[in-house]
């Protein structure tokens, strides 16, 4: 787990989504500030993080906290929160990222929280926008 904490940082802080893809289970989930519904499978949350990474201005880890935490599916799973800090569209945001691990110490479930709720909304518009432009989810109609 230790490992892949610093080279998801790493990735994240170098924009290297290809970096990721060993570090997430084929099954990952994450849930997302801006849609009810989670992103499922590998293929789609490295898309998101490919939209991410060109919408995130200056995002930098600013701390770490470990521990186990429950999952979604009500299992407790080792656990890591990367608080962070970010611009997005010329809004300041202050995030946290909540890691659940799995056995083989790859991240299994992923929940980001976001504040302001402006700068929420601006990161919604951008990710939705971005995930339409690399066709990972229709355009609304």
């Amino acid at each position: 787990m230790e490992k892949t904490v610093a080279d998801f940082r790493a990735a994240v802080e170098q924009r290297d989504v290809a970096a990721l893809d060993d570090l997430f289970a084929d099954d990952i989930r994450l849930y997302s500030p801006v849609t009810f519904t989670p992103f499922e499978g590998k293929r789609m949350v490295l898309g998101l993080f490919g939209v991410l990474m060109r919408t995130f201005d200056d995002l930098r880890y600013i701390g770490r906290y470990e521990g186990a935490a429950e999952t979604a599916d009500g299992e407790e799973a080792p656990s890591v929160v990367l608080p962070f800090r970010a611009t997005v569209g010329g809004k300041q945001i202050h995030g946290i990222d909540l890691l659940h691990f799995d056995d083989g110490g790859r991240i299994k479930e992923f929940t980001v929280m976001v504040r302001p709720r402006s700068a929420v909304h601006a990161l919604g518009e951008a990710v939705l926008a971005g995930l339409v432009a690399d066709g990972l989810v229709p355009a609304a109609g």
